[in-house]
């Protein structure tokens, strides 16, 4: 279907994105006038702003089947010059100073419009550049399509919903989940502009998605007993802290759902609106996803929840390369599986529980394979820590130790180091314990453990 099913049938669930609203069949017409203008062109820049102008130029490039490029709309002169060229973008849709023809998103078309394929790329979306320059995932229609009807099925997600959330549209989790599984579904969306506490508790929703970072606030600030008459709470692009899952439950009376994805597979794991949830577990595959672990050499590691491996998946919903690197997409795609270069458990039940990333978060100690993830649940779990990140820094004789980065009160290293030791093995406890007034973060709350001291 031409439209991927974003615009047409009997469902009109109302948009509304930084306080403006619209209507689904005034979404139609907007959209429909920019893909009249941009048929042809190799891929479109979008700046990706809070607003429908967005989402107009999104569902736009999706009618015409011309790949759309999501720009960050804080990118420096670099990052956006990176974007520009690699994407190879010819015309920005909406405003924006990017040195490219402009095309409008106002107006209509009443011209006929293509019938883009399934295998059409729809997003070029780019990775956050944390090993070198960032690549353009290529997305497709049907891996988008494949996506959002999993999570449907998983989230009970209709269109009787209404979606709220305040995350950025250049990503995954904003863009794809956020806005175009509303669209999809049919449900209501708000978002929010910014994700606040107070947004948050005035939007009246179903369905809320949210980052760590996000839902701590929610609870920090009182504003979790508004959700009260949710259906529904999502939490995902970083592992929610067990402490915050814990006092979200206890004050909204939700226990959230945790998934986890790329922006290479979007989301293949997550916990279901009609089955338990555990803190710190992202739950099981979604529907057509397979998942296997593998060690250092390639061998298989046990699904017994406590044998960490780098998580690889077989999935519908994978990317069809990176664009203009062959080389690199063969490295991560091989035989039909993505390797995620995420470490992972998965339990005999089938649960898995995400350790981190196999370039920071695999710590190699002492003849030792340690999960950074772990000791970072472990210290949040002491009163007084608000915050932890832990990483492999370089020893003489252990190769490497653990290094803890934390923001906390009234506690000293000493007794952290006491702590992690008592609930976990010996090995595990932090040599190490910075104490810091804040952690470096990307636009989704990920801690960004290249940027620590070392």
């Amino acid at each position: 279907m031409g439209d991927m099913g974003l615009l047409g049938g009997e469902r009109d669930g109302v948009l509304s994105v930084a306080g403006e609203v619209v209507g689904r069949a005034e979404l139609a017409a907007r959209a429909r006038g920019v893909a009249g203008r941009i048929g042809g062109a190799k891929s479109v820049a979008v700046r990706a702003t809070a607003s429908v102008d967005t989402v107009v130029a999104v569902v736009g490039g999706l009618l015409a089947g011309v790949p759309v490029v999501p720009v960050p709309p804080d990118s420096g002169p670099a990052e956006l010059a990176h974007i520009l060229g690699d994407s190879g973008a010819e015309l920005l849709v909406g405003a924006g100073d990017y040195g490219l023809p402009t095309v409008p998103v106002t107006g209509d078309f009443s011209g006929g419009l293509p019938e883009p394929s399934d295998d059409a790329t729809a997003l070029i979306l780019y990775t956050s550049g944390t090993t070198g320059a960032p690549k353009g995932v290529m997305v497709s229609r049907a891996a988008v399509a494949a996506d959002l009807d999993a999570l449907a099925e998983a989230w009970a997600w209709t269109a009787d919903d209404v979606l709220v959330h305040g995350l950025p549209l250049f990503h995954v989790h904003g863009l794809v989940l956020g806005v175009l599984g509303a669209l999809r579904t049919g449900s209501g969306l708000v978002h929010t502009g910014r994700p606040t506490p107070e947004a948050y508790a005035a939007a009246g929703g179903s369905l809320y998605f949210g980052v760590p970072t996000v839902w701590s606030r929610v609870v920090e600030s009182g504003a979790a007993e508004a959700l009260r008459g949710a259906r529904l709470l999502v939490s995902g692009s970083a592992g929610l802290p067990a402490p915050v899952f814990d006092a979200l439950a206890a004050a909204s009376g939700h226990r959230a759902v945790e998934r986890y994805g790329m922006t290479e597979t979007l989301i293949t794991v997550s916990a279901r609106h009609d089955g338990e949830r555990r803190a710190g577990q992202v739950g099981l595959p979604l529907r057509g996803v397979q998942t296997r672990l593998v060690g250092e050499h390639g061998e298989a590691v046990p699904h017994d929840g406590a044998t960490p491996g780098e998580l690889l998946v077989r999935t519908p919903t994978v990317f069809q390369g990176y664009l203009g690197r062959p080389e690199a997409t063969a490295e991560a795609l091989r035989d039909g599986w993505f390797h995620t270069g995420d470490i992972a458990t998965i339990a005999p039940d089938g649960w898995h529980r995400i350790v981190g990333r196999a370039s920071t978060d695999l710590i190699k100690s002492g003849g030792y394979r340690i999960g950074a993830g772990e000791i970072e649940a472990a210290l949040l779990a002491h009163p007084a820590v608000r915050e932890a990140a832990v990483i492999g820094t370089p020893h003489a004789d252990l190769g490497e130790q653990v290094t803890a980065f934390v923001i906390a009160d009234g506690v000293t290293a000493a007794d952290l180091i006491d702590f992690v030791a008592r609930d976990l093995s010996i090995h595990k406890r932090p040599r190490t314990v910075h104490f810091v007034d804040s952690l470096p973060r990307n636009a989704l709350g990920k801690v960004q453990k290249k940027l620590l001291p070392s």
